[in-house]
């Protein structure tokens, strides 16, 4: 597997992430022992994980299994905080106090003495960023972390982050910014892509198979096994669709035909190789899923393919994004 350089960072990654937040649940740790060994023998790198996954019980299963599996040595471990792991105001936020007790409590559950990319999961508007930014400073400057990240940022947040971290010598710079990319979500390229590119932050592509919709496999109905079938999932599959998406998907699955491959590496493919995107970040259920993944490293997309599937996907650009002619 190809590896990039994650941004402008020392931190080179594989080209496709693998992300856990279906293990401990709906992924036993069978299941995700073959998904890892598969991944990191196809030369795979990074695994994302979050506080916040399964209740920390997918932090907890990856923790075995670099335990017990595959040495630690071999894996790029990212994880994120943020987000609400305890009750009360302090259970969840970008505050200093609840950034460093979930990073204790994280490195407890991956039985690690370090990450190697740390992420806000989400922007906080009740917590100042100088304190957030001050936390990740000193996440990094204790050796509890090796890189930051971002996740889930507009534009504008992006832009005041990384610049805010830039302003003053010594502290920590943000390196890459995670964000739902798919071709049936495309919005991040009307502002936080840009951002990215100018500022030198890799993007890392949650969600490129769009919620699981471009496989083709929910065209006549979510299947009885799948996640678009089960309470839990189904409102989240459904938040994609439209008519619009029908045809996004239509247009995937004419490509993959002519191509002679699958819907799924089409997609994947597609959002691999868009500008200023480091790795997509690909989750399954099974090993056997995540294998459909790993066998669209080789594919390629012609121009031809290319450009006819960013048309039927493009976004709407408007001012202030797209300059109007006088």
């Amino acid at each position: 597997m190809e590896q990039r350089a994650l941004g402008r960072s020392g931190l080179v990654v594989s080209r496709l992430a693998l992300g856990t937040m279906t293990w401990g649940r709906d992924t036993d740790e069978d299941e995700a022992a073959m998904q890892l060994t598969a991944f990191v023998d196809a030369g795979g790198t990074l695994v994302d994980t979050a506080d916040v996954y399964c209740d920390g019980d997918s932090e907890r299963t990856l923790g075995r299994l670099l335990s017990d599996v595959v040495p630690r040595s071999d894996v790029l471990v990212a994880t994120k905080a943020v987000g609400r792991t305890a009750p009360g105001p302090m259970g969840r936020g970008a505050s200093r106090g609840h950034l460093l007790a979930a990073l204790d409590a994280s490195l407890e559950r991956l039985g690690t003495d370090h990450v190697d990319l740390w992420q806000l999961h989400s922007w906080d508007d009740t917590t100042p960023l100088e304190e957030t930014l001050a936390a990740c400073d000193a996440a990094v400057s204790s050796g509890r972390v090796r890189y930051v990240g971002i996740s889930n940022f507009t534009g504008w947040q992006t832009a005041h982050a990384v610049t805010w971290q830039r302003a003053w010598p010594g502290r920590v710079p943000v390196v890459s910014t995670q964000v739902e990319y798919s071709l049936l979500q495309r919005g991040v390229e009307r502002e936080v892509v840009p951002a990215a590119e100018a500022l030198g932050l890799g993007v890392l592509a949650w969600s490129p198979l769009g919620r699981g919709l471009l496989t083709g496999k929910y065209r006549q109905g979510p299947p009885a096994e799948s996640r678009g079938a089960s309470p839990q999932w189904q409102g989240f599959i459904d938040g994609l669709r439209s008519a619009t998406a029908d045809r996004i998907v239509e247009a995937v699955v004419t490509a993959a035909q002519g191509l002679g491959t699958t819907p799924l590496a089409v997609a994947l493919a597609w959002v691999r190789d868009r500008p200023g995107v480091t790795a997509p970040v690909v989750g399954a259920r099974t090993a056997q899923q995540l294998q459909a993944s790993l066998d669209a490293e080789a594919v390629r997309l012609p121009a031809a393919i290319r450009t006819a599937l960013e048309d039927v996907s493009a976004p709407y650009f408007g001012y202030p994004e797209r300059r109007f002619d006088r």
